[in-house]
C-alpha cells in the first residue's frame, strides 16, 4: 500500500485554502528564499495543514517561493498568500536572492537564470 492520498482530493479551491483573499500581505518574489523559525513546526501544526506543510520543507532545507508551489502543488498566488501569512508570523524568515538596488539588477539575475536553465 502506498501513502495515503490526501481525503480533499482536488476538491478544494484555491480561495478556500487562503479564505478568498488573492493578496498576500506583502510582496514576496518566486526566487525568495525562505527558510522556518525555530517555533514553526509546533505553530503551524494548528494554522493548517497547507501551513504545516510548508514550515516542513522549510525545516528540511531552504526553500524558494516557486519550489514550495510545485512542492505543495498549489497554485502560486496561493503559495505567495499562504507564505505571506507565515512570513508574517515569525514562522518562516524571508530572505531575498535578488539584489535590492533596482530593475536592471534585478532583469541581470533573471538572465542568468534563464541562460542556466537554457543550458539544462
Amino acid at each position: 500500500m502506498g501513502q495515503p492520498q490526501d481525503p480533499r482530493g482536488n476538491l478544494v479551491r484555491p480561495y478556500a485554502v487562503t479564505r478568498g483573499r488573492t493578496e498576500p500581505r506583502r510582496d514576496i518574489p518566486i526566487e525568495a528564499i525562505l527558510v522556518a523559525s525555530q517555533a514553526a513546526l509546533q505553530e503551524a501544526r494548528f494554522a493548517g495543514h497547507d501551513k504545516y506543510r510548508i514550515a516542513v520543507l522549510c525545516e528540511a532545507k531552504p526553500q524558494s517561493l516557486a519550489e514550495l508551489s510545485a512542492f505543495t502543488r498549489q497554485p502560486l498566488g496561493v503559495a505567495r498568500v499562504l507564505v505571506a501569512d507565515m512570513v508574517a508570523d515569525g514562522l518562516l524568515s524571508l530572505h531575498s536572492a535578488a539584489p535590492k538596488k533596482g530593475f536592471t539588477e534585478r532583469m541581470d539575475l533573471l538572465e542568468r537564470v534563464l541562460s542556466g536553465l537554457r543550458k539544462l
